[in-house]
C-alpha cells in the first residue's frame, strides 16, 4: 500500500462550473511562442488525430507516430453505432446533466463526478465540430441530425452514420490533420511503433521509437508526450480490438513511472458474433444499435436445438425484456452480458457448443418493412451475412458477449497528465471517464472530448509553467531508454525456442478470459496469478522468433507486445482480486445480489486504484477517494 493519490487540478465549486473555472485559471502559451514547442503525439485515432490536428492548428510543432500505414487505418475507424451528444434534438428530456447522471450510473459509481460532467458538457461542441467538418450524419426527415438509443438511457441521444460512424468520425480528423501534415505542421511518422518513453529529470521528454520497415531505432524529443494510443482489450487474445492493437505504449509508460489506473475493469460487449473455433484470431462486434429493433431471446427450454423459426412465441424467453421491463434489450453492455452468460450456462444457448443467444429482428421488419430496416442497418446486416453466411433479414443473428473495451488505462489527473509530468494520456489509453462500465457510444464522445477540446487547453497551461532546455541526443536517460529497447529486441531474437509467441499468446488470453473475463472468483484469480509468472518464465525460454531486427518483422513486433501482456495480465489480475466487490464490468461472484446483480461496496472501495510500478518488487497501491455531490451512489436498478 502507498500514499493516497489525488487529483489536484480539478476546480471545486458547482461542477457545472469546474470546467470554465479551469479554463480559465489556466496559464496560455502566447500564439507566436507555440511555435517554439514541440509534442509528441502517439496514435491516430479519435483522440489522436483530433489531438495532431488541433495541437498544429494552434501553432505548436507536432511529431505524430502510428504503426499503420495510413493514420486513417487506426482502429476507431471500426466503431459502429454511435457518438452521443445531450443536444436533445428529439426533446424527450435530454439535458447536460441527465448524460452525466447516466455516465456516473451506468460506471457503477466508480468515476469521477469532474470529469463525466466536463464531458456532457463538452458533448455538445463535438457534434457542431464534426458537422462543420463534413461528417454525415443520419438525418431524419426535417433536415435535423437524426440520433437513436444506447444502453443504459432512456433517451435518443446518439448520432450515428448507419453502422459506419467511427470510420466517418475518423476521416474527418484525418482530413483535419492531414490539412496539418500538408502545411508542414504536424511530422507524421507511419509504420512506427513507440518502444519506450524517455524521462529526463523526472519529466517526459521522448520517445524511443522503430520502424516497422527497416527495423531502425530512433529517438525523438520534445517538451511533451501524449500517448493516444489505445486500450488494452488484446490482452484476451481474442477481442474486438484489431489484431495490432497493443498496450507496449501505455505499458512502458508504466514501466516509466505512470500509475496504471483501474487495470481489471474491462468491458464485455454483449453483440458480437460468436467464435466458431479454437483457432480464431479475433471476433467482429456487432453494433449495439442493432438492440433498438432487434429482441434479444433463447428457448424457454434447456436443450432445445431446434432452428429459431420452429421454435413458437410461447416458447421462448425474450429474458432482458422480462427481467429489466424498464429498459428491455437497451440495458447496460455489462448487464445485458452477464445475462447472457448465465442463460448460456443454464443450457439454453444457442449455436455451437451453446454458446450464443438470438437477436431477432422479425418484428423491426414486420413493423418497418425491410427497406427501412435496411436503411438504418444494412451495412451490419451485410457484414453478419459475409461473416456468418446467414441471411439475418430471414433468420435471427446469433450473437455472445466478447472483449471490447477497457476502462482502465493509465492514471490522469483533471488535465488529462499522467503522474510522470509532462506526459499526457487521452482517449482510450488514460481511465478517466467511464468508472466500471462505459455505456454504449461513449468511446467516440470521449476520444474526440480529449482530442479537440480538453487537451489543447491543458496542454498550454504544463508548457507555459514548465519552460524546457532542450534535451542533447547523447543525454544518459535517452542512451539508457536506446540501450533497453535494443536488450530486449536482442533477447527475443536469441532466445531460439520452439513456440510462437501467437501459442503464448493464445494461452495467456484462455486463462485470463476464464479467471478474469466476465465473472472473478478469488480461487481462479489465485489460480492465474501463479499461473502467469510460470508462463512468463516459459515464455523467455521457449519462444521462437525468426528473422532478424534490420527488416520487416511482424513476428518480432507481436513478441514484443506479448511479453507486455504477461506483466499487464498479472496486474489486472491483482487488481480483480483486492476489489472484493462487484462492479460494472468487474464481476466478483462473491459480492451479488440474491437475483445475481452485482453487489458494490462502497464503504471500502468507493476508490480509484492508481497502481505504481515497482521493478522486481509487488506493485504499490495509490488509492483516490471518489466522492459524490450530484450523482449519490445508490443500488443500480434498469427494472
Amino acid at each position: 500500500m502507498g500514499d493516497p493519490i489525488a487529483d489536484t487540478k480539478a476546480p471545486g465549486g458547482p461542477v457545472h462550473e469546474r470546467w470554465d473555472r479551469r479554463r480559465f485559471e489556466a496559464k496560455l502559451v502566447n500564439p507566436a511562442n507555440r511555435r517554439k514547442h514541440t509534442v509528441i503525439v502517439v496514435g491516430t485515432g479519435l483522440a489522436g488525430g483530433a489531438a495532431g490536428a488541433t495541437l498544429a492548428e494552434q501553432g505548436y510543432r507536432v511529431v505524430q507516430f502510428c504503426y499503420q500505414d495510413s493514420p486513417r487505418r487506426a482502429h476507431s475507424i471500426a466503431a459502429q453505432g454511435g457518438i452521443n451528444a445531450a443536444k436533445d434534438y428529439r426533446n424527450d428530456g435530454d439535458s447536460v446533466h441527465r448524460l452525466f447522471y447516466d455516465t456516473v450510473k451506468g460506471g457503477d459509481f466508480r468515476s469521477r463526478e469532474s470529469n463525466v460532467h466536463r464531458l456532457a458538457q463538452v458533448s455538445v461542441q463535438i457534434i457542431d465540430q464534426c458537422v462543420a467538418q463534413g461528417v454525415p450524419f443520419a438525418r431524419e426527415y426535417g433536415g435535423l441530425l437524426d440520433t437513436r438509443s444506447f444502453g443504459g438511457v432512456q433517451v435518443s441521444r446518439t448520432f450515428y452514420a448507419r453502422g459506419q460512424t467511427g470510420q466517418q468520425l475518423l476521416l474527418g480528423a484525418y482530413q483535419a490533420l492531414s490539412r496539418q501534415i500538408d502545411a508542414g505542421a504536424v511530422e507524421m511518422h507511419p509504420r512506427t511503433e513507440m518502444l519506450d518513453l524517455i524521462v529526463v529529470d523526472g519529466r517526459a521528454r521522448g520517445i524511443v521509437a522503430r520502424d516497422l520497415v527497416d527495423g531502425r531505432i530512433s529517438v525523438h524529443l520534445a517538451d511533451a508526450v501524449v500517448l493516444a494510443s489505445g486500450g488494452y482489450g488484446n490482452v484476451f487474445h481474442l477481442s474486438t480490438n484489431a489484431k495490432n492493437s497493443n498496450a507496449t505504449a501505455i505499458w512502458r509508460a508504466h514501466r516509466r513511472g505512470a500509475y496504471f489506473g483501474n487495470p481489471c475493469y474491462t468491458q464485455i460487449h454483449p453483440t458480437c458474433i460468436p467464435r466458431s473455433g479454437d483457432h480464431q484470431a479475433k471476433l467482429t462486434l456487432m453494433s449495439e444499435s442493432l438492440r433498438n429493433d432487434g429482441r434479444i431471446w433463447v428457448p424457454a427450454a434447456k436443450g432445445d436445438t431446434r432452428p429459431p423459426e420452429q421454435i413458437p412465441e410461447e416458447e421462448r424467453d425474450y429474458y432482458l425484456e422480462r427481467t429489466y421491463p424498464s429498459f428491455g434489450n437497451l440495458v447496460p453492455r455489462d448487464i445485458a452480458s452477464r445475462a447472457a452468460k448465465n442463460v448460456c450456462d443454464q443450457g439454453r444457448g444457442v449455436g455451437p457448443g451453446g454458446q450464443g443467444v438470438y437477436l431477432d429482428f422479425a418484428d423491426a421488419i414486420e413493423r418497418m418493412g425491410r427497406a427501412e430496416v435496411a436503411e438504418k442497418y444494412g451495412n451490419l446486416f451485410e457484414m453478419y451475412e459475409r461473416i456468418t453466411a446467414e441471411d439475418p433479414y430471414s433468420r435471427p443473428m446469433r450473437i455472445y458477449p466478447a472483449v471490447h473495451y477497457t476502462m482502465g488505462g493509465l492514471w490522469v489527473d483533471y488535465d488529462l497528465m499522467t503522474t510522470v509530468p509532462g506526459l499526457f494520456a487521452i482517449g482510450e489509453a488514460n481511465f478517466s471517464d467511464h468508472g466500471a462500465n462505459r455505456l454504449g457510444a461513449s468511446a467516440l464522445m470521449q476520444g474526440l472530448a480529449d482530442g479537440y477540446f480538453v487537451l489543447p487547453a491543458t496542454l498550454g497551461d504544463y508548457l507555459a509553467r514548465h519552460p524546457h532546455d532542450t534535451v542533447a541526443p547523447d543525454h544518459p536517460a535517452v542512451t539508457e531508454a536506446v540501450t533497453v529497447t535494443e536488450d530486449r529486441l536482442h533477447r527475443l531474437l536469441t532466445a531460439d525456442g520452439d513456440r510462437t509467441p501467437e501459442s503464448f499468446h493464445r494461452e495467456l488470453g484462455a486463462l485470463l478470459w476464464e479467471e478474469c473475463g466476465m465473472a472473478r472468483n478469488d480461487a481462479g484469480l489465485r489460480r492465474a496469478l501463479a499461473r502467469i509468472p510460470e508462463l512468463r518464465a516459459e515464455y523467455w525460454r521457449r519462444v521462437r522468433v525468426p528473422g532478424s531486427g534490420t527488416e520487416l518483422n511482424q513476428t518480432l513486433e507481436k513478441a514484443n507486445r506479448v511479453a507486455d501482456y504477461f506483466e499487464l495480465a498479472e496486474l489486472m489480475c491483482l487488481d480483480a482480486l483486492h476489489r472484493t466487490e462487484s462492479c460494472g464490468g468487474h464481476f466478483r461472484e462473491e459480492s451479488q445480489t440474491p437475483d445475481g446483480e452485482a453487489r458494490r461496496d462502497d464503504e471500502h472501495f468507493a476508490y480509484v486504484a492508481a497502481w505504481e510500478y515497482a521493478d522486481g518488487a509487488p506493485p504499490v497501491l495509490h488509492r483516490e477517494p471518489l466522492a459524490f455531490e450530484y450523482v449519490h451512489p445508490t443500488q443500480r436498478s434498469y427494472a
